[in-house]
């Protein structure tokens, strides 16, 4: 790959030229990486929820035409000037959050949200020079929170680059790029289950179903999951859900069920919705009659919504606690991840329910917007 080194390169890109309308397949320029930017070789990709949201363009500000995909696996094609710690060859994720190693949050054993490179949804452009590396006939094509995976290569600032074990498949350490390290950390990292504790996860998808992954391995006894989709519950299963729980069945609050079912409340709580009502239960119905309780929220509520409950609920000595990516940092605790996987404490495939070349890419957006998928895997060259 390092005849390639500092030219432009021409690949295939899954363009979105507008918002909801079919990603289409064309060549661009991918130009070379510059200071502190790393160009990458897009292995594997995947689609995350994330991605719809924004192709979709409902209630954000729309950037477009915009190369979307945030969660992969790749190898690095070439480095900019000043990248020390990747070089060719190495096995990577990028992720959409960075960690620039010299910011007060990066520097804090208690934050992750990086000053420099922290999410940035409405930015189509490096940081560096304010330009994008992609272009057809000389036009822009924007970024997509800084990793624009839906191209055969991309570039990538080097604090948000994850360099890996090279024995990890990346068909399958693809997906840690997002969601599933989100719900994985929300527990592991933020809840903390003691072993033998009763936790409650409400919504099972792909990134609740981390959390109840997470839970599993922490070796919490009890796990109920929460969804109004009863699919999920065949599909929990196998994540270590042990019990379920569907709104819809019940002709009294979900949080009055739990109740009844844990004799006054479970443990830790995991709320990977979004809903704001699920967050208040999510925090209310956790230990009623013990003091060690503790909530977790992880789902993105809707931008006017508004958390109330109760001082008592606070003084009674429950927690509630937010996270932002399971509070992983990109570049330090990824690669770890990884590890937990290759040592065969945390399962993925059980993530994948899907697989499509590069060219049908638009069949994964199908299988989400239906509900039929976890995480779709994009074989990308095919």
């Amino acid at each position: 790959m390092s005849n390639t080194a500092g030219k432009v390169i021409k690949c295939k890109a899954a363009i979105a030229w507008e918002a909801g309308k079919p990603l289409v397949i064309e060549e661009v320029e991918v130009a070379p990486p510059q200071a502190m930017e790393v160009r990458i070789k897009i292995i594997f990709t995947s689609l995350c929820h994330t991605d719809v949201y924004f192709w979709e363009a409902k209630g954000q500000k729309p950037v477009f035409p915009r190369i979307f995909g945030h969660e992969a696996g790749g190898i690095v094609e070439s480095v900019g000037e000043g990248v020390t710690d990747l070089a060719p060859g190495d096995h990577v994720l990028p992720v959409f959050t960075g960690e620039c190693k010299d910011c007060a949050h990066c520097k804090s054993e208690e934050s992750n949200m990086c000053n420099l490179l922290r999410i940035n949804t409405d930015r189509g452009v490096m940081i560096g020079d304010g330009k994008s590396r992609f272009s057809i006939n000389g036009k822009p094509i924007y970024h997509f929170v800084g990793t624009s995976t839906f191209s055969e290569y991309t570039v990538v600032h080097v604090g948000c680059v994850a360099k890996i074990n090279p024995l990890a498949p990346l068909d399958k350490v693809c997906v840690l790029s997002c969601g599933i390290s989100t719900g994985l950390g929300a527990t592991l990292n933020v809840a903390k289950p003691p072993k033998g504790s009763s936790v409650a996860i409400f919504g099972l998808g792909a990134v609740g179903l981390a959390a109840a992954e997470g839970a599993r391995i922490a070796g919490a006894s009890r796990i109920i999951g929460i969804d109004v989709n009863p699919r999920r519950f065949i599909e929990a299963k196998k994540f270590g859900v042990t019990e379920f729980v569907n709104p819809k069945d019940h002709d009294k609050p979900v949080q009055e069920v739990l109740a009844e079912m844990t004799d006054g409340g479970v443990d830790r709580s995991i709320e990977c919705t979004g809903n704001v009502d699920a967050m208040i239960s999510a925090f209310e119905y956790i230990s009623l009659s013990h003091g060690w309780g503790v909530a977790v929220l992880v789902g993105v509520p809707h931008k006017d919504a508004v958390f109330k409950t109760h001082p008592m609920n606070v003084l009674n000595e429950r927690t509630l606690k937010g996270t932002f990516f399971g509070n992983y940092k990109p570049r330090s605790d990824i690669p770890g991840v990884v590890e937990k996987y290759m040592n065969k404490e945390l399962e993925l495939e059980k993530f994948i329910t899907h697989e499509v070349p590069f060219s049908e890419i638009n069949k994964a957006f199908d299988y989400m917007l239906k509900g039929d998928s976890l995480r779709c895997i994009i074989r990308m060259g095919e």
